[in-house]
């Protein structure tokens, strides 16, 4: 597992996408890597837009489980969970939804994860998905 917190700026979702490039690349994942990289930026930003109150930030924590699935989360300590679990605003979760093997979010105090997990795809094609 490796994670790192990012304060409220633009420019901690490029710093999150390179810090997960970087991550992988030590991992040796390579398969879905432009996925990966991709829901990464979607779940930072949108930690920025409804998650993040000013004078805070948001943790990205990746784990590399022993199959070589690889698991994203992202934490905030900022309300918006209902924007979550309603109808999205934008269509960052949705496209989450669509590159990921599976996605969620977990409340938590204060705050969410919001949390998009990848299979490598020879297990994917084994379990139907």
């Amino acid at each position: 597992m490796r994670e790192r917190l990012y304060l409220r700026s633009p420019r901690s979702v490029a710093a999150a996408r390179q810090f997960t490039r970087d991550t992988l690349r030590a991992w040796g994942v390579d398969e879905r890597r432009d996925d990966m990289l991709l829901c990464v930026s979607e779940l930072a930003t949108n930690a920025l837009r409804y998650g993040v109150p000013r004078g805070r930030g948001y943790l990205l924590r990746l784990f590399g489980f022993e199959d070589a699935t690889v698991r994203v989360e992202v934490h905030d300590s900022g309300p918006g969970f209902s924007r979550i679990t309603g109808q999205p605003h934008g269509h960052g979760l949705a496209l989450v939804g669509a590159l990921s093997d599976d996605w969620g979010a977990l409340a938590r105090s204060p705050g969410k994860v919001v949390w998009c997990e990848f299979r490598p795809e020879a297990a994917v094609r084994q379990s139907g998905v």
